[in-house]
């Protein structure tokens, strides 16, 4: 009889599990949505920043891509906190991620700082050009909540005005922040339009593609709908693109015509 009691309970627990992943899958943030499929995209970043770390030298990393993924990171935390449904799997991924540009940008100042000793008073100055970008957010956040007030309940100001400081996606929310910073990851792109097909990182440029490409579709699905975000992910996965294709065809289909010849 207790050996039955133990079956039985045994059965229950694995039915329960069993209900519980199954609920899981369907859920708000399920792996049937894409909800799941979106923060996976996204953790493609961090497994890139990863690998290279272990894997590439220092001399593939960009600067004006891993200082602007610092950034994206950042405000991404704060926006899959507040989105709904709120999205841990989101949130882990950009606070790992974080972590791991950083690390690549210490790696890549060093390996500047190490070719040319002279480059540190650069990195010095932009160090306190960051610093004031900083504290001018920490500002301009300060001041957000009690100026939106202002405007909404402005009567001199004109209803659109007040209409678009009132909207969840507006310009006082991190639903307006997030997507349009993330912006700054297509000009990163362009920045390093001519940049040698040896130096671009595979992995991240895959990333990326994907990332714009999945996002595109979570933009849509998330409340508030985001067409910013809708946007601006088809912009990144564009430039992000261009660059895989750039290097997919420098690494195989050319080195591959070269070794027929």
């Amino acid at each position: 009889e207790k050996k039955n009691r133990s079956k039985r309970t045994l059965n229950r627990r694995k039915d329960w599990l069993g209900m519980s992943l199954a609920g899981w899958a369907v859920g708000p943030t399920g792996v049937l949505t894409t909800h799941f499929w979106g923060p996976v995209a996204n953790w493609g970043l961090v497994a890139s920043a990863v690998y290279d770390a272990t894997t590439k030298g220092p001399d593939i990393i960009s600067l004006p891509m891993t200082g602007t993924m610092v950034v994206y990171s950042s405000l991404f935390i704060r926006f899959a906190w507040a989105v709904n449904p709120r999205n841990y799997l989101l949130f882990a991924c950009h606070s790992f991620n974080v972590c791991a540009q950083f690390n690549q940008l210490r790696r890549a100042l060093a390996y500047k700082i190490e070719k040319d000793p002279k480059a540190m008073d650069e990195i010095k100055d932009l160090g306190t050009k960051a610093a004031l970008l900083g504290a001018g957010v920490l500002g301009t956040v300060a001041v957000s909540t009690p100026l939106q007030r202002a405007i909404v309940n402005s009567a001199a100001l004109p209803k659109a005005a007040r209409d678009l400081a009132a909207h969840p996606a507006g310009p006082f929310q991190i639903h307006f922040w997030a997507p349009t910073f993330k912006w700054a990851l297509s000009l990163a792109n362009l920045a390093d339009i001519d940049r040698p097909t040896d130096k671009v990182s595979l992995s991240q440029t895959s990333a990326l593609t994907a990332t714009g490409v999945i996002w595109s579709r979570y933009s849509m699905v998330i409340t508030p709908v985001n067409y910013n975000l809708m946007f601006v992910n088809i912009a990144l996965g564009a430039s992000s693109g261009y660059h895989l294709l750039r290097k997919l065809r420098a690494d195989y289909a050319d080195k591959g015509s070269s070794f027929k010849a």
